[in-house]
């Protein structure tokens, strides 16, 4: 099974706190740690290390962040060869987590904001002879619609994992298979603005008037909401002993989707499989760290 993933990378600067601070206060008792991160490498990372032959698009800067990642990537066995060493600095996350492991992230873009279409059209070629192309979209949009659009071109199973969510354009409806919103990004891609009101169901009738796509969307606790086109059903959270970190959460649940589809397992069963995956993820901390083996997700899903 090959995965071609297009997406970001970034190292995440960690503090971990017992509460937040009001404006203009400081707090003490912080624990500090960085590690490498990004949508795009975690989810590429996270399908490698379900036994996916996966390749992978990125900008990354011409610094000890960019050469962290190379080394990492060739740790992890992911393909590196089209990623693009930009002339801006590496991209950087800031993540507050608190004691219950929520968490705020805040992002300072940096070379990544130079991946153009003219270096996903480089890529068409991994894209090409990949069972399922992974999209995310920390990306600039032209970047994003270029990797759907040469995606759909090539007759490849699209995942679009809308996170951070725009608005999305009408013509992008069309150019994914699977969509995998929460309920915070879901609004946001429609274009709904504002305290809304709509029930999760309701937000995945409105984007069902848009797309034939598949939808997931991922609730947390509660699990996840799908929509395959036929039925819509809920797929139960599989509780975590703790929760340490939820900030992985979302891309170890959307490598786990990703390589149970180009397995060719039924829908349910490929939600099932990365809903394991997630709740593996929220009890550790850190991102790689958390990302799980196939015998992990399994062993999760026979508990």
């Amino acid at each position: 099974m090959k995965i071609a993933v297009v997406g970001s990378y970034g190292v995440g600067m960690t503090m971990r706190i017992p509460q937040l601070p009001q404006a203009g206060e400081t707090l003490m008792g912080g624990v500090f740690d960085a590690g490498p991160g990004g949508k795009g490498s975690n989810q590429a990372i996270g399908a490698a290390r379900l036994g996916a032959e996966v390749s992978f698009l990125t900008a990354i800067g011409p610094d000890d962040f960019g050469q962290g990642a190379r080394a990492l990537w060739k740790v992890e066995g992911v393909d590196d060869s089209c990623v693009v060493t930009g002339k801006g600095h590496t991209m950087v996350g800031f993540i507050l987590v608190e004691s219950d492991g929520e968490n705020r992230i805040l992002v300072a873009a940096g070379a990544l904001d130079e991946l153009t279409p003219a270096h996903v059209e480089s890529f068409r070629s991994h894209i090409a002879q990949a069972d399922v192309l992974v999209v995310s979209m920390e990306l600039a949009l032209p970047a994003v619609l270029a990797s759907l659009k040469i995606g759909r071109e090539e007759g490849r199973l699209i995942v679009l994992n809308p996170a951070p969510a725009v608005k999305l354009p009408p013509e992008a409806w069309s150019m994914f298979d699977v969509i995998t919103p929460n309920r915070t990004e879901a609004p946001v891609l429609l274009g709904i603005a504002g305290d809304h009101g709509l029930s999760p169901k309701e937000l995945i009738a409105q984007m069902r008037l848009k797309t034939s796509a598949k939808i997931v969307m991922t609730l947390g606790s509660e699990g996840s909401l799908v929509d395959d086109g036929s039925d819509v059903y809920a797929v139960p959270a599989i509780k975590a002993k703790k929760v340490v970190d939820t900030t992985g959460a979302g891309d170890s649940f959307t490598s786990a989707l990703a390589v149970a589809i180009s397995e060719g397992r039924d829908f349910h069963e490929c939600v099932k499989f990365a809903t394991a995956s997630g709740s593996h993820s929220v009890g550790i901390a850190g991102v790689i760290d958390s990302l799980p083996t196939r015998e992990e997700i399994e062993k999760c899903l026979a508990q």
